[in-house]
Order: structure tokens, then C-alpha cells, then sequence
């Protein structure tokens, strides 16, 4: 009920909320989610931010992940989970859209559409995923110009700078980078694609500002826990693409069943039923803000059974 009523909307600007719990202890575990209803299972699983992917949004547009998005289509996205959850929210916000002013331009926009912290990288475009080969990165010192900008536009953002040096300069180079990052203004620093263990505990005992593990799948590093990242001395994991895959692996099977089957009877099992979406997304409650709309009774679902038997049954009440 974030999204219409007042007084379930945290007066605490979203990102103090997300500094908040960088320095509480333990470390901050933040699973992505793609939209709206993402939001409203993983808050209801227990978590208390949320990441929004580039990589996700891009996904669930039918568009590669080549930094071509624009600020305003992000902050669609945005206010998507951060008006259904209230949760605070770590937006991937790519290179920055552009140089200083750019960055500056997508800084207030962020903040403006409900984001409590967002993620700037120090490649060129055209950007990709972290984890593929050839990516090239900006100089040092031109990254540190964006950070200072983003620095200077926040009003509450929290700033997570990442790094994809490790792969072209390795760690000593990456660390150098977070070094400057964080004199530019930079809150937290994210190494991406380290390979094994020894390098996240290496980046993690020579940057001193909280680090950000990336534990996405089918990359280049090693699955990992929260709590073995923890241990290695990271203070935020996130989880960036895992609700879209699972999302998209899912929509896959039903559309192949659907036309195989003619129909959905056989995947009703592993469907969310209408009584659990309207609960998840909060039905009742909103109808009660309207004295207009009267109450829905849920329909009970019909027994499972095949289309032959349905359409006999058809045929008997049409005769």
C-alpha cells in the first residue's frame, strides 16, 4: 500500500535509509528485481533493499545490455519498486549515461524517482556486462571526473563506483582505481569479476570504504554465500539478475506448453494462483480506499481436468 497511502511512506530520504544499512552490522544482502511485483516477493521474503539490473531492465525489454537505455526509461523502473516496496533501492546506472554533466543529469533524476543509492562503472560505451571479454575501460582520472559529479548533484545518493579493472590491470590497478574513486566523493566501492576467493580478499584488505560483491550467475566468479562474502570482508552482495532469469526460464516453459498442450491445463500447478497475486500486490486493500468499489470475492478455481473432458462438458450444458 506504499504506492497510495501516506503514512506507509518512509519519511527518511531512501538513500540515508540505504546508508543506514551499510553501516549496521552484518553484511546487507540485496537480490535484484526486475519490476513491480520482484519488489513485492523479495520484500515479503524478508530483504530490505532491492538492486535494479541494467542487465534485467535491458532483458525484460528484448534488448541487449549495451548501455543504450536512456535515464528516463530506467526511472520507469524505478519508481516501479520503489513505489510498490518502499524498500531501498541500488540502481545500476551504467557509465553514467555520459560524461559530468550527464552523470549530474542522471543523479537527480535517480533521486527524484525513488532511488536510494546508484552504481557507476568505469567503462567506455559501448558498455557490456562485466563478465564477458574486451571491455574497454575510461582513464582512471576520467572516472574520478564523474564521480565528483555525481558527488556534487546528490542530495542523499549513495555512491557505489565499480571497477572492471581487475581483468586488463589486475588487482594492484584496481585498487588504485578505488583508491581515487573514493578521494573523488565515491561511498563504496564494487570490483567486478574477480575469479576466486584470494582476489576478493585481497581487493577487500586494501580498499578502506565498504565493498560490493557481485554474485551473479553464469559469470566468472565462483558461487559464493553471503555469509562467505562476508567473511572475506564485503559489506553488500548482490544477486542482480536472478529474478528475470527465473522469471524468463519460466514464461519459456509455459509458452512451449501452451503450444504444445493448445492450452494451459497442464501448468496450473506452477502458477501463482489469482488469490496469492491479489495478496501479493495488495487487491482488498486498495479496493477498501474507494467506498465505490465493492469488495471482489475471489472465484474458486475449477477442478483440474483435460480440454476433452471441458469441452464435453460444454456440449452437455449447450445440449
Amino acid at each position: 500500500m506504499t504506492y497510495l497511502i501516506a503514512e506507509n511512506v518512509p519519511n527518511e530520504p531512501a538513500g540515508e535509509r540505504f546508508r543506514r544499512l551499510v553501516e549496521s552490522p552484518g553484511i546487507v544482502e540485496i537480490p535484484g528485481a526486475h519490476n513491480g511485483m520482484a519488489a513485492l516477493q523479495a520484500k515479503a521474503a524478508g530483504f530490505d533493499a532491492l538492486y535494479l539490473s541494467g542487465a534485467a531492465m535491458t532483458a525484460s525489454m528484448g534488448i541487449p545490455d549495451l548501455g543504450f537505455i536512456t535515464v528516463d526509461e530506467v526511472c520507469f523502473f524505478i519508481r516501479q519498486l520503489a513505489r510498490a516496496s518502499a524498500l531501498p533501492v541500488l540502481v545500476d546506472g551504467d557509465t553514467g549515461y555520459g560524461e559530468a554533466l550527464n552523470v549530474m543529469h542522471m543523479v537527480r533524476n535517480f533521486e527524484d524517482a525513488g532511488a536510494a543509492a546508484v552504481q557507476i562503472e568505469d567503462q567506455l560505451l559501448p558498455k557490456k556486462c562485466g563478465h564477458l571479454n574486451d571491455k574497454k575501460l575510461a582513464t582512471a582520472e576520467e572516472m574520478a571526473a564523474k564521480v565528483a559529479a555525481a558527488r556534487k548533484a546528490r542530495r542523499h545518493l549513495y555512491l557505489v563506483v565499480r571497477t572492471d579493472a581487475a581483468a586488463s590491470e589486475g588487482i594492484d590497478g584496481a585498487v588504485a582505481r578505488a583508491k581515487l574513486f573514493l578521494e573523488a566523493g565515491a561511498d563504496a566501492i564494487f570490483p567486478e569479476a574477480l575469479t576466486n576467493a584470494e582476489m576478493f580478499r585481497e581487493f577487500a584488505s586494501k580498499v578502506d570504504a565498504p565493498v560490493l560483491a557481485n554474485m551473479t550467475e553464469f559469470g566468472r566468479t565462483p558461487y559464493f554465500t553471503a555469509r562467505e562474502f562476508e567473511e572475506m570482508g564485503y559489506k553488500m552482495v548482490i544477486w542482480p539478475v536472478s529474478s528475470f532469469r527465473v522469471a524468463a526460464k519460466a514464461q519459456e516453459d509455459l509458452y512451449a506448453g501452451l503450444k504444445r498442450d493448445g492450452g494451459t491445463h497442464e501448468m496450473l500447478d506452477i502458477m501463482q494462483t489469482r488469490k496469492e497475486l491479489y495478496a501479493t500486490i495488495g487487491y482488498h486493500n486498495f479496493e477498501a480506499l474507494d467506498q465505490s468499489i465493492v469488495a471482489t470475492v475471489t472465484p474458486d478455481a475449477p477442478e483440474k481436468r483435460s480440454p476433452a473432458n471441458t469441452m464435453l462438458g460444454h456440449n452437455r450444458q449447450g445440449e
